[in-house]
C-alpha cells in the first residue's frame, strides 16, 4: 500500500494519498488547498486517481477539490452526495485495497471515517488527543456516540490519521486516544461535555497546547 500524509495549507490541514502499490489505483482525501501539489504527487508516483473522498464538507477539507478532479478525471466519493455517495459501512476498492467507510456524525452530519488496512483517517472526528469541535447540544451527544463505536468496533493498534496537524504528533492509534486522550476517558456523556464547556481553562491547568 502507498500512504502518505500531506500538510495541505488551511488551518494546519492534512490531506492523504492511498494507493494500491500493485494496480496503482489510489484515492485523495481531503484536498484542502494542497490541490497542485497532490496532482504533481499523482503524477509523479504514476498513480491513477480514481477517487477524491472528503471526510466532511467543510471549505478547509474541500477547497481544492475541483482542481484534483478536473487534472485527473477522478469521481468525488462523499457522504450522501459527490458522483459516489456513500454511506456507513459501504466499501470502496482501489485496485486490491479496499476502503471502509464509518459514518461519524457530530462535527457535522455528514462526518465519515476511512479505513484501509491498519490506517484510520479520521477527519475531524478524533485528533491525537483532542476531538472534533461540535456545539454543546446534539452535536456534542452525536460525536460522543460515533467517537465510542469507533472505539468498539476498532482495535488498539489501528493508527489514527487526522485531518488537522493539532496534536502533539502527527498521528496516533486507537489505543493511545482510548488510553490518553482526555475526552475519550471520560466513559460518560456529561463528563465528555463538561470537557467540552471547559476546554479551554483545562488546556491551560494541563499545559495542552
Amino acid at each position: 500500500m502507498i500512504f502518505e500524509q500531506i500538510p495541505a495549507g488551511g488551518d494546519r490541514n492534512f490531506a492523504y494519498l492511498v494507493a494500491c502499490e500493485k494496480t496503482r489505483e489510489g484515492a485523495v482525501v481531503d484536498p484542502s488547498s494542497g490541490g497542485r501539489r497532490l496532482v504533481d504527487l499523482v503524477r509523479e508516483r504514476g498513480i491513477d486517481l480514481k477517487l477524491v473522498i472528503n471526510t466532511h464538507p467543510h471549505p478547509d477539507h474541500t477547497a481544492d477539490n475541483r482542481l484534483v478532479l478536473k487534472e485527473t478525471g477522478a469521481k468525488l466519493a462523499a457522504f450522501r452526495r459527490g458522483d459516489i455517495p456513500v454511506s456507513d459501512g459501504d466499501k470502496l476498492a482501489l485496485g486490491e485495497l479496499e476502503l471502509k467507510v464509518f459514518h461519524t456524525p457530530g462535527h457535522t452530519d455528514s462526518d465519515i471515517c476511512v479505513l484501509v488496512e491498519d490506517k484510520l483517517i479520521t477527519g475531524d472526528t478524533l485528533f491525537v488527543g483532542k476531538v472534533g469541535g461540535t456545539d454543546f447540544g446534539e452535536g456534542a451527544r452525536t460525536e460522543f456516540v460515533s467517537l465510542h463505536r469507533l472505539l468498539d468496533v476498532l482495535d488498539d493498534g489501528v493508527e489514527v490519521w487526522p485531518g488537522h496537524d493539532y496534536g502533539v504528533r502527527p498521528s496516533s492509534t486507537i489505543g493511545e486516544e482510548r488510553r490518553g486522550n482526555p475526552f475519550l476517558v471520560r466513559e460518560k456523556y456529561e463528563d465528555f461535555l463538561w470537557l467540552k464547556k471547559n476546554w479551554a481553562q483545562f488546556k491551560i491547568e494541563h499545559g495542552i497546547d
